[in-house]
């Protein structure tokens, strides 16, 4: 199946539940030895199934109590451009390629409504950039997570 075994989800679900977790307490945690540890960290990070083990920030503690997901058209042959017009703006938080209506789905993270429209006009002043639908969200009713990601993960690797 892919490139991870059980035991890589072992870690994977530690590293998520504890992000700063050492090496040394990862691998008594898992009852594996230290090298193995760092041999399947490493190997994870590398080949990108892990990223970053930075903590998680809730900006909205920072004063950044708006989510707003911002559905972007961009011109034809404009898209490098555009992507690297949003990658400047600070409250750009994430963009994905999409497939359907628009070209790309911006989380974008403002102080309030006021300045979510100066983010939104950021966003339409990036090179490429034809037109923007901005929905807002009222509140997070599933927050990010993964942990059933790997379960069903788990559940294929034992079929």
């Amino acid at each position: 199946m892919g490139i991870v075994n059980r035991l890589d989800l072992r870690v994977i679900r530690e590293l998520v539940a504890n992000p700063r977790v050492g090496i040394t307490e990862l691998a008594e945690r898992l009852g594996i030895a230290r090298n193995t540890a760092h041999a399947r960290v490493g190997r994870l990070e590398r080949q990108g199934v892990v990223g970053t083990r930075g903590r998680a920030v809730d900006y909205t503690q920072l004063g950044v109590e708006v989510t707003a997901f911002v559905t972007v058209q961009v011109a034809q042959g404009r898209l490098v451009s555009a992507i690297e017009d949003l990658a400047a703006v600070p409250f750009v938080l994430e963009a994905h390629g999409i497939a359907g209506d628009g070209d790309l789905l911006v989380r974008v993270a403002a102080r309030n409504t006021r300045h979510l429209h100066e983010v939104i006009n950021a966003v339409l002043a990036c090179r490429g950039v034809i037109r923007s639908t901005t929905a807002v969200a009222m509140t997070e009713q599933i927050p990010f997570r993964v942990a059933p990601l790997l379960d069903a993960v788990e559940q294929s690797l034992a079929e």
